[in-house]
């Protein structure tokens, strides 16, 4: 895909981490090109993450992400520390700015350690040389740079370009079925359904299968009967929008297999087995019980909208409970979770699959099961069993 077409969940997250004054802001712009970030002589100037997308060869699109300084003082410095912390959970390699005169101070070496607990692969980058005299380095994945005059920033992405692991082989659904397989993808237009185009889970899905090369249609639910009957080749799965799965069980006969864009979006994500153990949680609930429901995404809510109306609705009904609700958007996911008792999340088709696993991992750490919209409504429907049997790995 090209830069203007990756999804932010698709590009390499290149985070730049470090105390204040280290040059972290000047290190960004010399690796962009740009003046993307304001560079000043002053402590704190970066107040929040600065998000620049670029395109970083033989990577491909990358997003590079200035960060507050990790030093930072009083009660609203806490705040820019905890803000830049919170991206090392979509991080996928950071890079730690160190003022070379200086050298390496306990902050840096907490950082450090962060990095090594969350698996991130990291560089140490010793800024200001143009300032001193120490100009080398033994440290393999460590580099001596000066963001001022340009020194070894080419240098720089090279590094950031051998370190990096591409060895990510999670996919949708290509890699379980065949050449000129039949399948069949059900795309509802509502009145939450964006005008004149396809949202993202479907156009990934619909790619994977142009990759795989099947034969696939797309269709609205009520042509479903139809499409199915008309095929010279039985169709072999029919993928569904979740809120459709009830309509579409019903007519999709019991020989082809049956998921949900969000299920596959678990499974992208490497939270499936998580999610299906966490959905179980429906039937402790107890009266006034409380359930996070949350969206990777922030948008504007539509009077039918899928996390606050309908779920809230169809769980109220299927629990027979008085349930409280609360609800979290975009970048935001409570670091408390243990006044909840349970956990819905999105398919999280707009976050990085290590923000996804890190949010799973974080719940169960805290004893919250947590599941998603696609595996809660296709087990409030009875046909979770249905929904994953093309799954061979996983197993209710």
């Amino acid at each position: 895909m090209s830069l203007n077409s990756t999804p932010a969940s698709e590009r390499v997250q290149i985070a730049v981490f470090g105390k204040r004054n280290a040059g972290k802001s000047s290190i960004v712009n010399a690796i962009t090109g740009q003046n993307l970030s304001i560079v000043s002589d002053i402590k704190g100037t970066t107040t929040d993450p600065v998000y620049k997308s670029m395109e970083l060869l033989p990577i491909g699109p990358v997003t590079i992400i200035d960060t507050p300084g990790t030093d930072d003082e009083g009660t609203l410095g806490k705040l820019r520390i905890e803000k830049a912390l919170s991206v090392l959970n979509k991080t996928d390699i950071a890079l730690l700015v160190i003022d070379s005169q200086k050298g390496i101070t306990k902050e840096d070496n907490d950082l450090i350690t962060k990095f090594k607990e969350k698996d991130i692969k990291y560089i140490k980058v010793y800024n200001k040389t143009d300032l001193t005299k120490n100009n080398n380095t033994s440290d393999e994945n460590s580099i001596c740079v000066s963001a001022m005059n340009n020194k070894n920033i080419y240098e720089l992405k090279e590094l950031i370009t051998k370190i990096y692991d591409n060895t990510n082989n999670n996919v949708l659904i290509k890699d379980l079925i065949n050449e000129n397989d039949n399948i069949i993808v059900v795309a509802p237009i509502d009145s939450a359904a964006p005008k004149g185009r396809l949202i993202l889970p479907q156009q990934q899905v619909i790619r994977d299968l142009l990759e795989a090369g099947a034969i696939s249609s797309v269709i609205q639910p009520e042509q479903l009967e139809q499409a199915i009957n008309n095929s010279k080749i039985r169709p072999k799965l029919v993928i569904t929008d979740s809120q459709a799965f009830k309509e579409v069980n019903e007519i999709t006969p019991p020989d082809i297999f049956l998921t949900s864009f969000s299920i596959l979006f678990a499974r992208y994500k490497g939270v499936l087995k998580y999610a299906t153990d966490g959905v179980k949680m429906l039937n402790s609930l107890k009266d006034n019980d409380t359930i996070l429901i949350s969206e990777g995404c922030t948008h504007h809510r539509q009077c039918d909208d899928i996390g606050t109306v309908k779920l809230p609705d169809w769980i109220k009904k299927f629990t027979n409970k008085t349930i409280n609700f609360e609800f979290s958007s975009g970048g935001s996911f409570p670091s408390d979770l243990t006044k909840y008792n349970m956990i819905i999340h999105c398919g999280s088709c707009m976050l990085k699959d290590r923000e996804v696993l890190w949010r799973y991992k974080e719940a169960l750490r805290q004893g919250v099961p947590i599941s998603n919209y696609g595996i809660t409504i296709a087990y409030m429907n009875n046909i979770l069993k249905r929904s994953i049997e093309i799954f061979p790995d996983i197993n209710l």
